[in-house]
């Protein structure tokens, strides 16, 4: 069983009484985590009377509710929920580690910039337009420009992605207890997912706003308060000195970036920055918001709360790679070098902060997890529920039919996360990896469906599938899958090609010009009977004037 750090005074004492110490503080710490777990669970439940009673109100499809609520969500509530999903365990652990590896360091944490530049770009260019036109959910302009075939296809990456983030966050939350309250990830991954796939399940909508204000709440307060009991502790020096004990000649915590790695830095700031952009978490809360207006001031100021959000963990990586941590229980080596970086954060917090304060913290990532695990669960339900099992499955399928396919989506989604949770890889990697495929894939062709009139499903898919060839193709070490691509600049480290050109940035340049180039081709071979009108199996450029017309003639029910 691990110890935390103890005094001169504590140490004195006799190992078996330590030992009973340690497991009473495991014991409270336990009690205080399920607390919190009961809590979020019975605010979830009441969320579920609030969602009947808008049901009840509602004159349009009940199911919606689910969804988007009544869309009558204010800016504050918006904003809350919004950072909440935002900010998990992956970016709360995963900025920690950047900023603590000695390979990398501060200028590597690109979190915090990344996010606000997210909601930056969402705010001015995809809120009004999607919110004015009273989607649904983030597939709904698929569907009407481009048809059933090319919404199925574009849902699979999207559904890859939230998987990846469900188990990217669980992976975190496992970490923090089995260090901190000696609790396997085998049975605090299991438990944390549960609850959270519970009053999802029940609530919608409903239940994970307000369970994502009190998260975010007790985010907040928690990762600041232990800042300062870090700084108390002898191990730990003012990282402003730039000293740091890691016992190597590594670089300092602010870190750099060189030439040769300019080109990796670059992808994975904006895989982080744009990846995002095609998240349905994100637009379930524009679409939710009470006017287009509202839906764009929540982007910005959760851009500004994710940042700042992010700087608790930034000062925790800084304090652990300026710790000395042979003055604590952990001993030497320090975390980098027994390949536990990732873990880095429970790791500073179990051995440089005192007990009760590192209980604190677990509550923290355990708020965190939730906050996120629950947005990404209704995603996926809500894109698959709406825009395949309504629109092409079950057709006439009853609205009590409609909720009960969100909630078993919700369950199975949730269930896939959580076995991929117990996957070994770096937490940081998994965090970028979720946003890769949206960024690779879905965010050219959003962008397209949204600014590209000119557009068609034949353009769609065509840069669709190039890009999913060209990202395969290129390799994914998280994955296990060997490069077939190799671009200028790559390395090969015990065996692994890593890439280090903006590979990624590059298919997301070369999927944009496929869409305008094909969608013109296509164009001008029907327009002028190059192609007879029998080929276009998709309907596309019928598709295409019912769509236009559809725009212009639907009458917004927000208010700018």
């Amino acid at each position: 069983m691990r110890q935390r750090f103890i005094g001169q005074e504590e140490n004195l004492l006799p190992s078996t009484l330590v030992s009973l110490a340690s497991m009473s503080v495991h014991a409270a710490g336990l009690v205080a985590v399920g607390v919190f777990y009961v809590v979020i669970l019975l605010t979830g439940i009441l969320a579920l009377r609030k969602s009947k009673e808008v049901e009840k109100k509602c004159i349009g499809k009940k199911s919606e509710v689910a969804i988007v609520g009544g869309r009558d969500m204010i800016v504050v509530i918006g904003v809350f929920t919004m950072t909440a999903t935002w900010v998990g365990g992956g970016y709360i652990m995963g900025t920690a580690e950047a900023v603590y590896s000695p390979a990398q360091g501060l200028i590597w944490a690109f979190g915090p910039v990344s996010y606000f530049l997210n909601f930056l770009i969402a705010g001015l260019f995809f809120a009004k337009p999607m919110r004015s036109k009273h989607y649904v959910t983030m597939l709904d302009p698929f569907q009407h420009r481009y048809g059933q075939f090319f919404t199925t296809a574009i849902l699979l990456p999207a559904l890859f992605s939230d998987i990846l983030w469900v188990a990217c966050i669980l992976a975190a939350l496992g970490g923090t207890m089995s260090i901190i309250l000696d609790l396997s990830s085998t049975i605090s991954i299991p438990i944390s997912a549960a609850i959270s796939i519970s009053y999802t399940f029940l609530g919608g909508l409903y239940a994970v706003v307000y369970t994502d204000i009190i998260q975010l709440s007790f985010i907040f307060v928690s990762l600041w308060l232990c800042i300062p009991f870090m700084f108390l502790n002898p191990a730990v020096t003012d990282p402003s000195q730039m000293t740091n004990f890691n016992q190597s000649n590594s670089l300092p915590w602010l870190g750099q970036v060189k030439l040769e790695d300019a080109g990796k830095w670059t992808d994975d700031f904006f895989v982080l920055g744009f990846g995002g952009l095609a998240s349905q978490a994100l637009f379930q809360r524009i679409l939710a918001a009470s006017s287009s207006a509202r839906a764009q001031v929540t982007c910005f100021a959760a851009g500004g709360c994710a940042f700042l959000m992010g700087i608790p963990s930034v000062i925790i990586g800084a304090v652990a790679a300026s710790a000395d941590w042979n003055q604590t229980e952990y001993g030497l080596p320090p975390p980098y070098y027994r390949g536990e970086a990732s873990n880095v954060l429970p790791l500073a917090l179990s051995y440089i902060t005192p007990a009760w304060v590192a209980v604190l913290g677990t509550g923290a990532l355990a708020a965190a997890v939730m906050s996120s695990m629950d947005s990404v669960l209704l995603s996926s339900a809500s894109m698959f529920t709406q825009n395949i099992y309504k629109s092409t499955l079950r057709k006439q399928a009853s609205e009590r039919e409609l909720k009960w396919v969100i909630r078993i989506s919700v369950l199975l989604v949730g269930l896939a996360g959580t076995c991929l949770a117990f996957n070994k890889s770096s937490i940081l990697a998994l965090w970028v990896l979720a946003n890769d495929t949206l960024y690779c894939v879905v965010t050219p062709q959003l962008f397209c469906v949204v600014h590209l009139r000119s557009g068609n499903c034949y353009g769609a898919i065509s840069g669709y599938v190039t890009a999913l060839l060209l990202r395969v193709l290129s390799g994914e070490p998280a994955l296990g899958i060997p490069p077939v691509l190799l671009f200028p600049g790559w390395r090969e480290e015990d065996g692994v090609i890593t890439q280090y050109f903006p590979f990624r940035t590059l298919i997301v340049f070369i999927s944009l010009a496929v869409v305008v180039f094909m969608s013109w081709l296509f164009q001008l071979a029907f327009s002028r009977q190059l192609i007879p009108q029998s080929w276009d199996v998709f309907d596309a450029f019928k598709k295409k004037v019912e769509a236009i017309e559809e725009e212009r003639t639907t009458i917004p029910i927000s208010k700018d």
